[in-house]
């Protein structure tokens, strides 16, 4: 079967440094800032993903070109408000939500009926989070039970709101920013608390955006219609795709390895957090800023003796993408790892939470699921010598990567199937995993 992949060996001892794929939200927030900055944005490292791809091939549907050179990609800026797009345009999101939220508020001024689909799996997930505030814009949108597709209209007449964002998803915070900068006026966001690089990018770009913090909200202020000018701008390592190395290493015997150039936003270090607490061997090294985020290099080394931990809940957003391999150091944990609220996982491209607890049942991890609540009870010894096949029925590239990595460390004979959803976030992935010395048929 030419889209699955067969472990049947565990990874043997590595030491190395290694690069991951560059950081997705920022290559996706870059390709559409710089569409709404006037001239010509160079940005260097650019994710070569199906999620960026559809990102670039959307831009050019509403009127905005550039050019793939081999070191960089430029985007020929229109400036706010300054798409075109012809009637009855389709806009195809592929499986990125991130692109799909985010584009209907860059476009919420477009006068033109205005259609945007997707996959099977992001048509599942819930849109009703941002068609509610941008209908509070004037924007004319209209979707089938809360998803895609979405048929909508801008409009010349935008009005500022005041909006609370309770769910803390980035995604919903920046498509809510987005339509801002489109409307005269100032909009206020009480936002709770999740990633914040549209944020960022925009003070670097001094746009009059101002951010008040408290414990668990942000209070964001944006003056709309203020013109900037292009930028240059290089991507950093993706933490999100760093995360699976990470774990890799801490479950593997007699391993080191460093990561090169991560973005380490502290939004985005849910994770580190969450396993240091737990025992695991990690350093952030070599630390820097650029243009407002933090980069730097992350060390591993093997792990034998992780504890339980009950997990802050002001962490899941920060570690959202990562609680699959998460649970995954939880299995190995000596005594139980319990973890609250984590409803917005199965609202992510496939249901992970669910998804998440089939996996543990099915290597033999007992747990009890309260809702959205869920205790792991660990197993320090816990080897497998069993079959084990994982049919991935939404092609979440997350659930592939992270079944590869308990293949390889858990022991046992795996099929796992869909190895083409890799291509949406983390092409590499399976080439870096040959580089440390994995076993894949």
């Amino acid at each position: 079967m030419k889209n699955q992949v067969k472990i049947d060996q565990s990874i043997k001892p590595f030491k190395k440094n290694i690069f991951v794929s560059s950081d997705k939200s920022l290559s996706i927030r870059s390709i559409l800032l710089s569409s709404i900055a006037i001239g010509q944005s160079k940005i260097f490292n650019l994710l070569n993903s199906e999620d960026v791809i559809n990102t670039l091939k959307v831009m050019e549907k509403i009127g905005v070109n550039y050019i793939k050179k081999k070191k960089y990609t430029i985007i020929f800026g229109v400036g706010i408000n300054g798409f075109k797009a012809k009637e009855n345009v389709v806009l195809n999101a592929g499986n990125s939500g991130t692109l799909a939220r985010c584009v209907l508020g860059l476009c919420s001024a477009i006068q033109s009926d205005i259609k945007l689909i997707g996959d099977r799996s992001l048509s599942k997930r819930d849109f009703q989070r941002v068609t509610k505030p941008l209908n509070l814009f004037g924007v004319n949108i209209k979707s089938k039970k809360g998803g895609l597709p979405i048929n909508f209209r801008g409009s010349s007449l935008l009005r500022p709101i005041d909006y609370t964002e309770n769910k803390g998803s980035a995604q919903v915070k920046t498509c809510i920013i987005f339509s801002a900068i489109n409307t005269p006026g100032i909009t206020n966001i009480k936002a709770k608390k999740s990633r914040n690089h549209t944020e960022l990018m925009l003070k670097y770009l001094k746009y009059p955006i101002e951010i008040k913090k408290n414990k668990s909200f942000d209070l964001i202020k944006i003056k709309g219609l203020n013109q900037f000018g292009s930028f240059d701008y290089k991507i950093p390592g993706d933490m999100s795709s760093a995360s699976f190395f990470i774990v890799l290493t801490l479950l593997s015997t007699d391993s080191e390895l460093t990561i090169k150039d991560i973005n380490i936003n502290p939004t985005r270090i849910g994770i580190i957090k969450i396993l240091k607490k737990m025992n695991s061997n990690i350093k952030i090294i070599n630390t820097k800023e650029y243009k407002g985020e933090k980069i730097g290099d992350i060390k591993i080394k093997s792990t034998n003796n992780f504890k339980p931990i009950k997990c802050p809940e002001h962490l899941n957003s920060s570690a959202i993408d990562e609680f699959l391999l998460i649970f995954l150091v939880a299995a190995k944990c000596k005594g139980i790892s319990s973890f609250k609220n984590l409803n917005e996982l199965n609202k992510k491209e496939s249901p992970r939470l669910d998804i998440a607890l089939k996996f543990l049942k099915m290597i033999g991890v007992k747990f009890k699921r309260k809702k959205d609540d869920i205790k792991i009870f660990g197993n320090p010894r816990l080897e497998l010598n069993g079959n084990y096949h994982v049919k991935n029925f939404l092609k979440d590239h997350r659930v592939f990567m992270m079944s590869v990595i308990a293949a390889l460390t858990f022991k046992g004979n795996w099929k796992i199937d869909d190895k083409d959803s890799i291509k949406t976030s983390f092409p590499e992935f399976l080439d870096i995993i040959k580089k440390l010395g994995g076993r894949i048929n």
